[in-house]
């Protein structure tokens, strides 16, 4: 491995067994029964999700993709980032997008990645080193949702959000998200924020329940998470995928719907599941997002917006936004 590339542990050894824990009994213990969304990629998940992304009723990589690929330039004109941080950034595939623009227009010096993943920041860093031979690559495995380790980067950072990931965070958890944003950049930095907008609904409900099935092995490979690393015993063939619109929320929901009474034991943590037949476990949100609602909420958490682009079909927003000074 190059000297380019650095990686920085900033998690416990046992964190993600800690947290795996942590959410399970808070949040299947009683009903509502709900798992956050992170515990949907492992390797496996990952894959599908990949896999996922090339469907053609999931549009929000190739709407997001395509808008970078337009105003990618332009965004590396306003921002002269030196640093480009980005939040979660697995593959790093549509980040791209973003070095060319930079490294073009002169101003690049640093990538650094944000990933609870050590293996995807490990092959992406070499990968990125490679191809990118003047760039220093700073990675950190950390959990974004409790820490946001920047602060050492040269600036101006621009750090990216992208895949509508904030989409995942309800508002209590987006308002957290914004406080920590606003303690950790300074007045020269901007973040680059993907949201997917609200739509038709029965287009939004095909992105997240595929006629492939893509989805569903997905959204059930969270039980095979479960199962593997704390002992439970879930029957996959037991539960449905259900991928349903909450209107008042305005955001997907993907639910595992059991299809009987039955009973499942997690000994990893001493929890015994009764499951009614019809019942649900919620594995992930999906807020979709209004441009004047988004721009509020927002300013009411001290930033400002100061581009908004979308692709030509209005499907997805790319938002350059700035803190309020």
């Amino acid at each position: 491995m190059t000297d380019r590339f650095t990686l920085d542990h900033r998690l416990p050894q046992d964190h993600l067994a800690t947290s795996l824990r942590t959410d399970v009994l808070r949040g299947l213990a009683t009903a509502p029964r709900t798992l956050p969304s992170k515990w949907l990629y492992d390797a496996r998940g990952s894959e599908l999700f990949e896999q996922i992304t090339e469907l053609p009723e999931y549009y929000p990589t190739r709407a997001e993709e395509e808008i970078l690929t337009r105003r990618a330039p332009e965004i590396a004109a306003l921002t002269r980032a030196t640093t480009l941080a980005e939040l979660g950034s697995g593959s790093s595939r549509k980040t791209r997008l973003l070095l060319d623009a930079l490294t073009a227009a002169g101003t690049l010096r640093q990538y650094a990645p944000l990933d609870v993943s050590p293996s995807a920041l490990l092959d992406a860093g070499q990968a990125l080193c490679r191809d990118y031979p003047r760039l220093q690559v700073a990675a950190s495995v950390t959990d974004f949702e409790q820490e946001l380790p920047l602060g050492e980067e040269p600036g101006p950072r621009l750090l990216a959000f992208l895949g509508s990931t904030i989409g995942n965070l309800d508002p209590a958890q987006r308002q957290s998200f914004y406080a920590a944003l606003r303690h950790t950049l300074s007045a020269d930095d901007a973040l680059l924020l993907g949201a997917d907008l609200v739509k038709d609904t029965t287009r939004l409900v095909s992105a997240y329940d595929d006629s492939q099935g893509v989805t569903a092995a997905f959204n059930k490979n969270v039980l095979n998470v479960l199962n593997r690393e704390l002992d439970a015993d879930f029957d996959l063939d037991t539960f449905d995928h259900l991928a349903l619109w909450n209107e008042p929320e305005e955001r997907i929901e993907m639910h595992l719907r059991s299809r009987r009474a039955q009973q499942v034991k997690i000994p990893a943590v001493d929890l015994v599941l009764d499951l009614a037949a019809g019942e649900t476990l919620r594995t992930e949100i999906s807020s979709k997002f209004r441009r004047e609602t988004l721009t509020a909420e927002l300013g009411a958490n001290g930033f400002t917006v100061r581009r908004w682009w979308t692709d030509t079909a209005g499907r997805f927003g790319l938002l350059l936004v700035v803190p309020t000074h």
